[in-house]
């Protein structure tokens, strides 16, 4: 066969030396994610005379089954077969096959066919069953190649010494500061100061915001600095030539250039389920003299152990909060007792749209800031707030403030304190929010240097009070692994090796294989895997189908998911995405929308046109109109605007358009506002994945609330059991609902609501069935 790819030099951890708690003792490979490859059985032909035959004679195919069976049955050759490779499922998978094989072809090779003639001529002393198994195991090896090549597929997904995937950095002593304190304590700004006075540096921050923030504030100072993001690239000097300085988004930082300062921003997202690998990346692999990195004081072991396996010492710099915060002795229990300078924290859409209609009704204009909206709105949306001659005085925002976001709020009030998480299975639940993020959320009221000088955070309800207090007193949990992902490298060397296996299955074989020890853990892979698989049946060469499923996108958003099918469609035919395609498939020019679900829409097509910029930088031939998409990108966040400024008459439009609702964007509205059991129509597909939830949520709604006023323990221990989702959610994870099963359903229910087949009684009916089905739940 075609000589084994080698590791390359920066692949020098994937040595089977390479030690971890476990001794270095290989784990059992999942063998369920073992795919069998077909092989066709051989049919013969006039140029293939069958040789074997003309030997002995022709085969008894009745007598040739009898014996495979009883092969198959003998102890002796599964003990064989297991010392081989072979556990009971592969044992069982191969054999089925071996049989298939031999049974289906009209000749088999000479020497099988000589052996098997011998057994079933019942020559004792020639031929027994056992002298199968050789021919057994060559057909096991051929469906399986995997087996033939177990310890190389092991070397290469061993991710136990990741310092030594960068030997750059490994070649300098770093000297590392560690600067560490809560929200609003000037962590960042020291580290920044040393970054601006450096004669090159490199700034790493989690969101395009802050990149983009450190970038203007550098130019500003007079110190030359490109920003870098994913999806743009932005020269400090006009002829392009590399600034020293660079701002960029963590997943761009280059572990290749030498840089005098490094700042690695929010560092305790190093333990992100999902991105914490791009902060290891940056911590041990940047080649700075040094490395500044700011966040929670949790993290500080973290590092410092990370940093002892690289034989670097950690410098920890310590700062308290330069305003005082207050948490409140009541709540504000009414919208009527907003003050300007408050913000309300939701942790749902919906709760947006709902609170802040209800703000507007009271004759008060709020900015509304949420996780989805262009950066571009959400700062012209913090600008508005910000300004102390605007009428707007009170902000409505999801957490999205947490970070990036320059605000000067008095006062931050907490709608609820529960929202959705993603645990470490990739599901989603819905939980209390952590000390970290209450902490993270509630230190953006009374901002050093705004109008404000002390900050208060309360809750909406009374019964909410006490537990966000006792959040916010608890010590924040110590981060204790830091996140890897495999590389493109590491998955080409195993697809070199398993050359039929899908994207998906080698990333999925690569995890199970993969040794890593107590400092670390894979990140989740899902929405990778999401994306493999969604694009498997294109034609791509395997680099080009990697960088497609790393795409920065939300699977919830089938428009944009759409959209990057038919990018990679026309990509596998050599058909560039031109901008007059991309206006066809958007429907561009837009207008500015009438109601909610026309902004939502609008979300997604930015969404659409920042994955044809961020293509753009990766496939420069095929996605050749950037900088047309970025001109129009900027319009329509001009269009988004407009619609935000009017979101309260987006959500009347919304609410009083016959046959449509509210668009519900997440799993779990947690609003207290009692909202109607209808369904959603979709035909967008903006949210149609949610489309026939809220009919089976609204009566989970009064659960929360009772919750709230529960212990702590049994609290968290039911919101969780609530966290499972709504009947339609659970039906799609169990795989007993598809998504198309999914539209059906709802499109039937709608014909049948509009025919008057469903009276009020028995939608009641419904959601109290549905209620009773919750409280059985554990």
């Amino acid at each position: 066969g075609a000589p084994r790819a080698r590791p390359a030099a920066s692949s020098a951890p994937f040595s089977s030396s390479a030690s971890s708690g476990d001794g270095g003792a290989s784990r059992a490979p999942d063998t369920s994610l073992f795919v069998p490859v077909p092989l066709k059985p051989g049919l013969g032909g006039a140029a293939e005379e069958d040789v074997g035959a003309e030997l002995t004679r022709p085969l008894d195919k009745g007598e040739v089954l009898k014996n495979l069976n009883k092969f198959y049955k003998r102890k002796e050759i599964q003990r064989l077969g297991a010392e081989n490779g072979l556990d009971a499922r592969l044992f069982h998978q191969a054999f089925i096959s071996f049989r298939k094989y031999i049974m289906e072809s009209s000749s088999v090779s000479a020497d099988l066919h000589i052996i098997l003639n011998d057994i079933c001529c019942g020559f004792v002393l020639v031929g027994h069953v056992d002298d199968l198994f050789p021919f057994f195991l060559r057909h096991a090896k051929q469906i399986f190649p995997m087996l033939d090549c177990m310890d190389d597929l092991r070397k290469i997904s061993d991710l136990r010494l990741p310092p030594n995937w960068y030997p750059d950095a490994r070649a300098i002593q770093r000297k590392i500061i560690f600067h560490a304190g809560p929200t609003n304590s000037g962590k960042t700004y020291h580290a920044i100061q040393r970054f601006l006075s450096a004669k090159s540096g490199v700034y790493c921050g989690p969101l395009k915001l802050l990149a983009h923030e450190i970038f203007q504030k550098s130019n500003d100072a007079n110190v030359p600095c490109d920003l870098v993001t994913g999806e743009e690239r932005v020269f400090a000097n006009e002829d392009a030539r590399q600034a020293p300085h660079v701002a960029c988004t963590i997943e761009m930082c280059s572990t290749n250039t030498p840089y005098e300062v490094a700042v690695i921003d929010e560092i305790q997202m190093i333990r992100d389920p999902a991105r914490g690998w791009a902060w290891t990346r940056a911590l041990l692999g940047l080649c700075a003299e040094e490395i500044h990195v700011c966040g929670e004081p949790a993290a500080i072991d973290l590092v410092t152990e990370l940093m002892y396996t690289t034989g670097e010492e950690v410098e920890v710099r310590n700062y308290k909060r330069l305003t005082p915060l207050t948490v409140l002795d009541y709540a504000l229990e009414s919208l009527d007792n907003l003050r300007p300078g408050d913000c309300i924290v939701c942790f749902s859409k919906n709760d947006i749209y709902s609170v802040s209609r209800q703000i507007e009704a009271r004759g008060l204009e709020c900015a509304v800031i949420y996780g989805s909206l262009p950066p571009g709105t959400k700062l012209e949306q913090a600008k508005k707030f910000n300004d102390p001659d605007d009428p707007c005085k009170i902000l409505v925002a999801t957490d999205a403030i947490g970070m990036g976001l320059n605000l000067c709020i008095r006062r931050i009030i907490f709608n609820s304190i529960v929202k959705p998480t993603v645990n470490e299975k990739g599901e989603k639940e819905i939980d209390t929010i952590t000390t970290s993020q209450a902490l993270q959320i509630a230190g953006r009221a009374g901002r050093f240097g705004s109008s404000f000088k002390q900050g208060e955070v309360t809750t909406m309800h009374r019964e909410d009070l006490v537990q966000l207090k006792e959040i916010l007193s608890e010590a924040v949990p110590p981060v204790k692994a830091a996140g890897l992902h495999p590389t493109p490298e590491q998955i080409e060397m195993f697809a070199y090796h398993l050359p039929d296996a899908t994207l998906s299955n080698l990333i999925d074989i690569f995890v199970s294989l993969s040794q890593v020890d107590g400092m670390y853990f894979v990140c989740n892979i899902d929405d990778f895997k999401f994306l493999a698989d969604m694009i498997q049946h294109i034609p791509l060469n395997l680099r080009s189908r990697y960088v497609f499923c790393t795409a920065p996108l939300n699977r919830k958003e089938p428009f944009v998911c759409t959209t990057l099918l038919k990018f990679a469609r026309q990509f596998s035919r050599n058909e560039p995405l031109t901008f007059d395609w991309l206006c066809r498939h958007t429907k561009w020019p837009l207008a500015a929308p009438k109601n909610i679900k026309e902004l939502v829409h609008l979300e997604a097509v930015h969404d659409v046109f920042d994955l044809y910029l961020w293509l753009s930088y990766r496939f420069m031939d095929m996605f050749p109109d950037a900088v047309l998409v970025r001109d129009i990108q900027k319009k329509l966040d001009d269009i988004i605007q407009i619609g935000v400024c009017n979101i309260t008459k987006l959500i009347r439009a919304s609410q009083s358009a016959p046959g449509t609702t509210e668009v519900v964007s997440e799993d779990f509205p947690l609003s207290r506002t009692q909202k109607d059991a209808r369904v959603v129509s979709d035909h967008h597909g903006a949210a149609s994945t949610e489309a026939l939830s809220i009919a089976v949520e609204a009566a989970g709604l009064k659960r929360v609330k009772n919750l709230r006023s529960s212990r702590l323990g049994s609290r968290q221990e039911d919101l969780k059991s609530y966290g499972r989702g709504s009947l339609a959610n659970r039906l799609l994870r169990e795989g007993l609902l598809t998504q198309e099963m999914l539209r059906q359903l709802e499109s039937e229910w709608q014909d049948q609501h509009r025919n008057g087949r469903y009276g009020f009684g028995s939608k009641r009916d419904d959601q109290h069935s549905s209620k009773e089905t919750r409280k059985k739940r554990k």
